[in-house]
């Protein structure tokens, strides 16, 4: 029963809107034809039921104290944050250990992460630098929270990060009064969704190097939530927790056990340099939580113990480039290039990201988009994926749910809208 009188909602309450990701992740889930290349989902054929099975069965077998199905801690589990901090000091030896033991913590995924970082150090009408294109679930994130998204410039033949044009658009803000109003940076460096792109180390420098020039020495929160999901070699560049250009930031660094090991668990992790900062955002998670599932904590700690992440690590590596072959191989033999789309193979992740020929819209209530839709193939419009002067003709292709076979099925739906675009950019067609 509904009421006659609706409450009276905050300013947050004011903004919030249904997030497009659960709008496409609705469709792909609400209509079986359709082909949904858009949610970034993980591929159920790979996910480790066995590994889980054991895990579980052992728990209950050998654990008498039953603490796993107790409460557990705010900050997480200590054997799991150590196991963790070992990990990634393994992908980056020039990390100090302690260094990162000590600034772990335990979320719900590295969203929350995400979220807890924005909650502790923006009010509404602040400013994150953001990467460009980058995540978009972040950008609405931001937009809810009332926190405005400007991209760090990239130069538009390369996609690499165009340091003179970020040093110019600093001192522009400056001059306008709104450094003041900068409270973070934040980009996705490996395999990044939405692009598959890495930045280089470079990159990450010279991002650094301007905003000391320009004495904005704010946070950076890095993302690298694919960073384990490479193909055949792991990415090169550090992080900023061990870059001599960042020591002076603030620095949070954001991961998760979802992608690479089971998205259903939500186990995801973080570490901090700033004692304050962390401390900060565990009092924020105590009044979301007080602690992420001990249950999912625990069955992660018994997995990393006996190896079993690098165990799937080994099984979905190979498993995502098959897809990613398949996906580029369909669009590429149904012409696409042909046509002037053009993309990149990636070297890790679950993303493709195309760029339409001049005049092709591919914006979310697009024509282009409506008929893929009703061709039976979704995707994600990549005018989401920017923080300001969004392009209306990029597109991300997740290739992580589907079979192969589903992926060169989707690709040849798509392929097929686009020929017919080629010849009429506003028609509507069924395939």
């Amino acid at each position: 029963m509904s009421s006659s009188v609706s409450p009276s909602f905050s300013a947050l309450g004011d903004r919030a809107q249904p997030p497009t990701i659960a709008r496409l992740m609705a469709m792909a889930l609400e209509n079986p034809a359709l082909l949904s290349i858009a949610a970034g989902f993980t591929d159920n054929a790979t996910l480790p039921v066995a590994q889980v099975e054991a895990v579980v069965r052992r728990l209950a077998q050998e654990d008498r104290s039953n603490e796993y199905l107790q409460y557990g801690s705010n900050h997480g589990r200590p054997e799991l944050r150590r196991l963790l901090s070992q990990h990634l000091c393994a992908l980056e030896p020039e990390l100090d250990y302690h260094d990162v033991q000590r600034g772990c913590f335990i979320t719900n995924g590295s969203q929350q992460a995400l979220y807890l970082a924005m909650q502790v150090l923006c009010d509404p009408g602040d400013i994150v630098l953001v990467d460009r294109p980058s995540y978009f679930v972040f950008l609405e994130m931001l937009k809810g929270l009332g926190i405005e998204s400007r991209s760090i410039p990239v130069d538009e033949t390369t996609g690499l990060v165009d340091e003179e044009a970020f040093g110019k658009m600093l001192g522009a803000m400056g001059e306008r009064g709104e450094l003041a109003q900068v409270k973070a940076v934040y980009f996705v460096s490996y395999f990044s969704n939405p692009s598959g792109r890495s930045l280089t180390r470079d990159e990450k420098a010279a991002i650094a190097r301007q905003l000391q020039a320009h004495q904005a020495i704010v946070p950076v929160i890095e993302d690298a939530a694919y960073r384990d999901i490479y193909y055949e070699q792991p990415w090169p560049a550090p992080s900023v927790l061990s870059m001599t250009e960042w020591a002076a930031f603030p620095r949070l660094y954001t991961s998760t056990l979802t992608k690479p090991f089971a998205t259903g668990l939500k186990v995801g992790f973080a570490t901090c340099s700033d004692i304050e900062w962390r401390a900060k955002m565990l009092h924020v998670k105590a009044h979301h939580d007080f602690g992420t599932a001990n249950f999912n904590q625990r069955v992660m700690e018994a997995v990393m113990e006996t190896g079993g992440l690098l165990e799937q690590l080994a099984v979905i590596r190979p498993a995502y480039q098959k897809k990613m072959i398949a996906l580029d191989t369909a669009l590429r033999d149904g012409g696409l290039p042909e046509l002037g789309w053009t993309w990149e193979r990636p070297a890790g992740g679950l993303y493709l990201w195309l760029r339409a020929p001049e005049g092709i819209d591919t914006s979310l209530e697009s024509a282009f988009c409506q008929a893929c839709v009703e061709a039976g193939v979704l995707y994600v419009p990549g005018e989401l994926c920017f923080g300001d002067d969004a392009p209306s003709d990029t597109i991300r292709l997740s290739f992580g749910v589907l079979a192969e076979a589903q992926l060169a099925e989707a690709g040849r739906r798509f392929c097929a809208v686009a020929q017919q675009f080629a010849v009429s950019p506003n028609c509507s067609v069924k395939v």
